[in-house]
């Protein structure tokens, strides 16, 4: 398929720049993929899709503070760097992103906060805008990861036109993330409340996690008009053998197994065996899905509505079908549905 087939004029005030009060009062469009058929529902509503012995596949990554404002040494000119994922630990190695990369070399010196208290070294070239620094301090690696985080501010898409604020900091966030390392939330897991995840617990709907950590893809624009030919930035995955059974078992048993996420569905996907059986895995993956797709995971999926062409856009038409799931964001912009990260949410279902 081609990237010009996704084109879509969503209107700017669509994107929802804050999440509901109460996060599981959002909208809910449940689509269903065999007939194409759509309904309008709150996000409370989701639970009455899914039956005892279910289960739902969450993402436990946790977002961490990427945004940054330094200044050149000697210049003090302002550069925008964005914190992609720590390298080493010990001597404090990080991959960025920087802006203007153009000012930033080799051996230039970054200075953060007010007070320039912290500063880093570019040691590493690794792509046009991309550099590896190193922080230069005395401090031990938790201290100083403090000590940074109090200066960043969370990493919220282009589309949400305003700064990120203390209250991102809560609201970025899904109630069950744990393991730091994404730097874009897993929106779909924010609609999850604890009283949902009760009435989960009581209605027999079981509940297990992966870890994908979500990198640099949910801030890229695809720039090739034919798709097989895009390549995706790789996240780091994280699929215990738990998992591996949890979904034989559902299969088996001919139960609903839901992806709560573009990330969790492409996680599942990557470790399909030629067999079609998963495995556990422990590396990074670069999966990209597009129409036609045949999924051998999960039945239904858990989404948002995302940007036109856009990476999530396309793999939410590869599982809700090409036709179907376009006609359902066409219904979204006709009954004003919230898009985004912050948005409301849609249940593709057979």
């Amino acid at each position: 398929m081609k990237l010009s087939q996704f084109n879509i004029k969503i209107p700017q005030e669509l994107y929802a720049q804050r999440p509901p009060y109460f996060r599981d009062e959002c909208r809910l469009m449940v689509l269903h993929r065999k007939t194409g058929a759509i309904e309008h529902k709150k996000f409370n509503d989701l639970l009455g899709y899914f039956n005892e012995g279910d289960h739902f596949i969450f993402n436990d990554t946790k977002v961490f503070p990427a945004r940054y404002v330094a200044s050149k040494e000697n210049t003090g000119a302002i550069i925008d760097v964005f914190l992609q994922r720590e390298l080493n630990e010990e001597l404090h190695y990080w991959d960025v992103i920087v802006e203007p990369a153009r000012k930033i070399r080799i051996g230039n010196k970054l200075f953060f906060g007010d007070d320039n208290t912290i500063f880093a070294e570019v040691i590493n070239n690794t792509n046009s805008r991309g550099r590896t620094i190193r922080f230069l301090t005395d401090q031990n690696h938790d201290e100083f990861k403090q000590t940074l985080y109090k200066l960043g501010k969370m990493p919220l898409p282009k589309y949400i036109t305003r700064e990120a604020d203390e209250q991102d900091i809560k609201d970025y966030q899904t109630i069950f993330a744990d393991k730091e390392g994404a730097i874009a939330t897993p929106s779909a897991g924010l609609h999850f409340t604890p009283l949902v995840l009760k009435k989960m617990e009581f209605l027999g709907i079981e509940k297990d996690f992966i870890t994908s950590h979500i990198g640099l893809c949910n801030f890229r624009d695809i720039e090739v008009e034919d798709l097989t030919k895009f390549k995706m930035e790789s996240d780091e995955l994280f699929i215990d053998q738990h998992i591996v059974d949890v979904v034989e078992q559902m299969h088996d048993e001919k139960r609903n197994l839901l992806a709560v996420g573009i990330d969790v569905l492409r996680g599942l996907e990557h470790v399909v065996g030629t067999d079609g059986h998963i495995k556990s895995f422990k590396g990074w993956t670069n999966k990209f899905m597009f129409p036609p797709y045949n999924f051998t995971t999960a039945n239904a999926l858990l989404t948002n509505f995302f940007p036109s062409c856009s990476i999530y856009q396309i793999i939410t038409c590869a599982f809700g079908g090409y036709e179907e799931t376009m006609n359902a964001y066409h219904e979204a912009i006709k009954e004003q549905y919230g898009f985004g990260d912050y948005g409301d949410a849609l249940l593709i279902v057979d």
